[in-house]
Order: structure tokens, then sequence, then C-alpha cells
């Protein structure tokens, strides 16, 4: 990204209320407002706004837009029902991660929401991929902002003000509906671990919807906790867990690959997925407060196995935990592992993913 970084439709609301600013991929984007440990309690114990204005919004239309799309990301997108929507992949010749995305069928096509840092790349991949396709891809980042509503209280909050009883709505499915009298296209998802919700509506509405809510006790949450949330919660952030170097197979994301919809990449994930990776994506759990961060090397005994990808203190398990890529004969759980610390070792042990899991 290039040039002076992009502010979205809640910049001035940010700056107004005390949002630490940062540059994150090119956007002018809050870090937090108070801190980071008190926004991810707020989190996981009432509700709070976060903007995510910066993600991609880039929209697949046309006869072709399920064919299109099938060929694109790795998921069977001819099995999606209005209303659904699905994790997926972009994945180079290779099988290397170009982004994970999100799917959403609507009534009338397809949108697919891609990591900010990734947007251009992947706008430019799609349309070297259109030939053939009666397709029109419109990538309305700037013109229908995105915020989420992410905590366990967060349906109580935004039920009496949305025209659909969000009690049919499920986990992972959209709906176009009204807010206060503003129309939006709803999604139950997030990525924080808890339940919540994900808005888009025209810019030019958007920030009412925000404050409004906002006025009703809803603190506004930075991009600092929502990196401690996702890791707690065993989510995979592009440029840590995922790159063009890092496949789905070893990332543990198979769930998200369906083999025989001719997606790019699929021969060689297809071997991979045979073959058994070299290496996994594991959880690792420490005792003490040292913090392993991402590039520590691992070691089981004096050979080196891999190294660390992201690494926090869990505010809510209250110790280190951090993800890593290791050799697929370290990944068993419960093997006991080392991290370099500073010259120092620290004792991990291998845990299953998610570290946090929310009651239902």
């Amino acid at each position: 990204m290039t040039g002076q970084p992009m502010q979205t439709a809640f910049y001035d609301w940010h700056v107004a209320n005390g949002g630490r600013m940062v540059d994150f991929a090119g956007w002018e984007m809050p870090i937090r407002y108070g801190t980071i440990i008190e926004e991810h309690q707020i989190i996981r114990s009432a509700a709070g706004l976060f903007d995510i204005a910066h993600m991609g919004r880039l929209w697949i239309l046309g006869a072709d837009a399920q064919k299109f799309l099938n060929r694109v990301v790795t998921m069977n997108v001819s099995k999606l029902k209005d209303g659904q929507v699905r994790y997926a992949l972009v994945t180079n010749e290779s099988g290397g991660v170009l982004d994970d995305v999100l799917v959403y069928r609507v009534e009338d096509g397809f949108l697919v929401v891609v990591n900010a840092s990734n947007r251009e790349k992947i706008v430019d991949w799609f349309q070297a991929h259109t030939d053939g396709f009666d397709i029109t891809l419109e990538d309305r980042t700037q013109a229908d902002p995105m915020f989420a509503l992410q905590g366990p209280k967060s349906f109580e909050i935004l039920n009496p003000l949305v025209e659909f009883d969000l009690s049919n709505l499920r986990y992972y499915r959209n709906v176009k509906t009204e807010i206060n009298g503003v129309s939006v296209l709803l999604s139950r998802t997030g990525y924080t671990g808890e339940d919540g919700f994900e808005i888009i509506a025209a810019k030019e509405s958007v920030l009412k919807l925000w404050e409004h809510i906002h006025s009703l006790g809803v603190p506004a949450c930075g991009l600092g906790c929502r990196d401690t949330l996702r890791l707690e919660a065993g989510m995979p952030l592009y440029g840590h867990e995922l790159s063009e170097s890092i496949d789905p197979i070893s990332a543990g994301l198979e769930f998200a690959v369906h083999f025989g919809c001719d997606f790019i990449g699929e021969s060689a994930l297809q071997k991979l997925s045979d073959d058994g990776p070299t290496s996994r994506r594991i959880g690792l759990s420490l005792d003490g407060r040292r913090v392993p961060r991402e590039g520590c090397r691992i070691f089981a005994g004096d050979q080196e196995v891999g190294e660390v990808t992201s690494g926090t203190f869990s505010p809510t398990l209250e110790r280190p935990i951090a993800m890593a890529y290791v050799a697929s004969s370290a990944s068993a759980l419960g093997t006991e592992l080392e991290i370099e610390v500073r010259n120092s070792r620290l004792q991990a042990t291998v845990v299953e993913l998610p570290f946090y899991k929310r009651k239902k």
C-alpha cells in the first residue's frame, strides 16, 4: 500500500472519542481506547463495537458468479443456500494461501469479505481469472462500510433494534433487514470467539447506527483486543498463520477445502492431503507470564522443530498461549516442547485448538 493511510467512515468518531490510531494495512485504525485487557474482558463478558470497515467487500454478480467462485475459492459454492455464509481460502496454483475469506450468498449474488491487507491483491487475482465467465466484480469497500457488535450480550442489545427476529438468524447466516429504519446486510459472524453480528450499511447511514448502539452503553474497542480474542479462539491471522507459503492442509483448515470443484491449486492440495503435510499448526500452552512471540524457535530436545506464529498472555485463561507450526512428528496433543525466548527456553505443551470456547 502506498500513499497516505485511508480513513473509514468512523475515523472522526474514533479520534473524537480517544481512539489511539495506528496505520494498519493502509488504513488509520484504532488500536485501543482504554487498555487492551479491559477491552478484551468487555467482549468476553458483555459486548463491544469494532470498526471493520477496512476489510474488503467484493461483490460477484452475473450469470456465472457461482461457477467463477468455485474456480477461485476452495469451497463448493454451489452448495450455499441463500442467506448462508461460509469460510474459504483463495489459493494459488501450488496451494499457498492468497487470503482467507468469507463467502456470503444473497438473493442477487455473492459477497466475498477479504482481509484489508489483501484486498488489492485479491481484486487483481479475481480479475485475472474472469476470462470465460459472465460476471461483474464490484469492490464496494468504500461505499458500504462494515462494523461488528461482538460479545455474549450482543443479541439482547441488537434484537430490539432490528426489523428481523434475530432468534431466527443462526450462526454463519446473513439477512437483509433494517436497523432503526436503516437498510443493512446483517450476518451472525465474527472474529472473537463470541456470539455477535457484523453489519454492512451505506456510507451515509452507517455512522448513525454505530452512534445509536454506542449510546446504549456499548463501548468501542480496538484492533489490539481483536488479536488477543482471535488467538484465544484459535483463529488464524493472515501474515502469521497463513501466507502464500502456507497451505490450508498444514493449517488445519481441511473443512474449508472441498475437492472436486476444480479450484485453482486443487491438485497440489489433493496430493498434500493424500501424502500428509510435513508441518502442522498447533496450539501451545505455557506456565508463568513470559510470552513467546512470532518467530521464536521451537525445540524437541536438541532438534529445532518449528517456530511461533502468534503469541500472547491470555486474559481469559491467565497464562501465555501461542500458535505455531511444527514438524508433524512433534504435533501430537500433549507433546512437551521448548520455546526459545531471549536465549532461554520455556516449557510448552501442545494443546487442542481453540484455547477458548464460549458457552452456548
